[in-house]
């Protein structure tokens, strides 16, 4: 999994920014070639920065010979295409992509969006289960804040629809964060306990300090 912020770093430099746009953009492998002429600088400078947008997780690369040309001696080149959907950083950390998953599989499945809801945290929880508890709610960007007896959760990552819809996503994450729980064989329990500018979901047993 691409590291996100490995990612935004190596798109700060210009000519790396430039080569991922134009890779992205194109409905075919690119070779080094290509790749420097289109962006005007030369082949070895943009082998370089390609492999550097490889190693950050941000393209794939594998060796093809051109389309439409017979190959000839020796290693076919090297060409590169775009990796995943794209590249979305928020901070704090958002999770909107998650909540639209949990309503659209809900309406496709004609199921109870909050079911659905504690199924995909108990799901999530599952695969987080060796992270540990703070660890999992830190991941999906809560920001878990131990107290005496709970465990507050100082960010919301569906803050924006929380704001908008508040009743139908302070449900839908409560359900989540009670899967989640489950999934990460946790006790819990959580409750709705709404905070301005935090999430409106709290823990009432604090794991293990």
């Amino acid at each position: 999994m691409t590291d996100r912020w490995t990612a935004v770093a190596t798109l700060v430099d210009a000519s790396r920014r430039a080569l991922y746009d134009y890779v992205r953009r194109q409905d075919h492998p690119v070779g080094r070639e290509e790749a420097a002429a289109a962006t005007a600088m030369s082949r070895g400078l943009a082998a370089f920065h390609l492999d550097k947008l490889v190693d950050a997780g941000l393209l794939a690369a594998r060796y093809e010979a051109p389309t439409g040309r017979p190959r000839g001696r020796g290693r076919a080149p090297k060409v590169y295409e775009p990796l995943g959907d794209g590249l979305a950083v928020t901070v704090p950390q958002r999770q909107y992509e998650l909540i639209a998953d949990i309503l659209a599989e809900a309406v496709t499945a004609e199921q109870a969006p909050a079911e659905v809801a504690h199924r995909r945290g108990r799901d999530l929880g599952a695969g987080l289960r060796g992270a540990g508890l703070l660890d999992a709610l830190a991941q999906l960007g809560f920001e878990p804040q131990v107290q005496a007896d709970r465990v507050r959760l100082r960010n919301c990552p569906f803050h924006a629809l929380a704001a908008r819809h508040t009743a139908l996503v302070c449900d839908l994450n409560l359900h989540f964060v009670t899967g989640l729980l489950g999934g990460l064989d946790e006790a819990g329990p959580a409750r709705l306990a709404p905070r301005p500018g935090a999430c409106c979901v709290e823990l009432l047993t604090p794991p293990p300090r």
